[in-house]
């Protein structure tokens, strides 16, 4: 199992810096933007803000439910467990959407 993740991570990140080269040969060269590359560009941007604008309200709906679930759990232990790692696994994911948002507009701004 651990090793079909490290295959597939290691062929996301090679996939990942072949096309960053790609794109940005095409840039240095004065080519300009290719009708398929703009129209990609366009839709990853609109997929990272429906992302963004859909992972908000999601975040506060798993903490609230994680914050209900230690509230409501009556001293069981497996509840409060559960709901305190609810509350942590949806932060923790929100503040990596958070930072792929971020990086991704620093690698925009550098191209």
């Amino acid at each position: 199992m651990k090793k079909k993740l490290f295959f597939y991570t290691k062929f996301i990140i090679v996939f990942s810096i072949i096309l960053l080269l790609f794109l940005l040969t095409n840039y240095s060269l004065g080519v300009g933007t290719p009708k398929l590359v703009s129209t990609m560009e366009k839709a990853f941007q609109s997929i990272e803000s429906w992302l963004i604008k859909l992972a908000t309200p999601m975040a506060a709906v798993a903490v609230g439910s994680g914050l209900f679930m230690q509230k409501f759990s009556f001293g069981d232990e497996e509840k409060i467990r559960m709901g305190k790692k609810l509350v942590k696994t949806s932060l923790i994911s929100y503040a990596f959407i958070l930072g792929i948002d971020l990086v991704l507009s620093a690698i925009e701004s550098l191209i």
